[in-house]
């Protein structure tokens, strides 16, 4: 799935995805694509967060595990697991997620500041957590989850 991603009206939207049985969003202007998983050729020296490349449309794309990026449990890849390809600051890249449900719009006032927590390099990761009904959805900043800063 491809999105259109160039109207300033989407700064609220957030494509969402789940690793284990969290929600998570990231800002919908620096999602290009929603690609199925898969096989990635290894990289040697890579970090070990690095999956490897995958050549989508002719353009060699690195992918991230989200789940070892974020230090989750390990999870094998199934029909559901999904390859979100992402732009920010001139670099593309692929996080593999477990599933990536929808687009959903999420108003400021229903964003809260990360919380306080020891692990500060997770914390840095995290501009907010979003509010919809019961739903609590940890909304990530992609140039500090890419080391872009």
């Amino acid at each position: 799935m491809v999105l259109n991603t160039e109207n300033k009206d989407l700064e609220n939207k957030y494509v969402l995805f789940k690793l284990d049985n969290e929600y998570f969003g990231l800002g919908i202007n620096n999602v290009l694509s929603i690609e199925k998983f898969q096989d990635c050729t290894r990289v040697p020296n890579a970090p070990v967060y690095i999956v490897g490349v995958v050549n989508l449309r002719g353009e060699v794309i690195p992918v991230v595990d989200l789940r070892k990026k974020l230090n989750l449990e390990f999870k094998e890849n199934d029909k559901d697991t999904r390859i979100i390809i992402v732009k920010s600051k001139e670099v593309v890249v692929g996080l593999v997620v477990d599933l990536s449900s929808e687009v959903l719009e999420i108003d400021n006032k229903n964003i809260d500041k990360p919380p306080a927590t020891e692990n500060k390099k997770m914390r840095e990761y995290i501009k907010g957590i979003g509010k919809d009904n019961e739903r609590l959805i940890i909304l990530l900043d992609l140039d500090r989850l890419l080391d872009l800063d």
